[in-house]
């Protein structure tokens, strides 16, 4: 029969993934890499943090397995480690809003009244159509690593001067990081504002891509 000390052990070791998501500073890393590989420098600047702060949070996903780090010269670039871990950090974000009433109410005072929202199946079939046009309004860099096949990318801040490039007779859709993405929120309001009919995807560009896996996002 297995020692109590053995079984003791064994929980242990699965708390260390546990315990990788005891930070919000960590979550955010997390959400970070579920758009793009990026260097600790990228990292701290995103997130806000100092680079040693940000590069000791790192080391703890790192060392409980949600995170790889490859060295390119000079530079330690970290991501995510694979499929799993991007699921789980998708399943606590959304376990977390369906079942504590203070991520909602948290969410509200970030991303204030929500907007026009369409989901994947249905931005899927009119994108077939070609009811609407697609926009990423990420920062570049994250749509170079990945995005929905036949989204143009137009940074939030560079939404107003390239207004012009989008049809005003089609309907756009807005799409960021995730259903917590301020981007596609605030780029809904601008453009119905402009006078546009507009709505965000309902979760983002991780969700997408679990979803409807490509060659070159397995």
């Amino acid at each position: 029969m297995a020692s109590s000390e053995a079984k003791q052990a064994l929980f242990e070791a699965i708390a260390l993934m546990g315990k990788a998501f005891s930070s919000p500073r960590r979550l955010e890393l997390l959400d970070l890499l579920a758009q793009a590989p990026r260097g600790v420098e990228e990292l701290a600047e995103e997130s806000g943090q100092s680079i040693a702060n940000a590069s000791q949070h790192l080391q703890a996903l790192h060392a409980a397995g949600m995170v790889t780090r490859t060295r390119e010269g000079t530079r330690v670039v970290y991501a995510l480690a694979g499929e799993e871990a991007l699921r789980l950090w998708l399943a606590l974000r959304d376990a977390s809003a369906a079942r504590l009433a203070e991520v909602e109410r948290a969410a509200h005072d970030y991303l204030g009244e929500d907007v026009e929202t369409i989901g994947r199946e249905d931005l899927r079939e009119r994108l077939a159509r070609g009811d609407v046009v697609l926009v990423d309004v990420r920062p570049p860099e994250e749509f170079a690593a990945g995005h929905i096949e036949g989204a143009r990318s137009i940074p939030l801040v560079e939404l107003e001067r390239r207004l012009a490039e989008l049809p005003p007779d089609r309907e756009i859709v807005a799409y960021c990081r995730g259903p917590f993405c301020a981007y596609a929120h605030e780029a809904v309001r601008r453009l119905n504002d402009a006078g546009r009919t507009a709505s965000r995807l309902e979760d983002g560009w991780p969700e997408w891509r679990l979803a409807y896996p490509s060659p070159q996002h397995p």
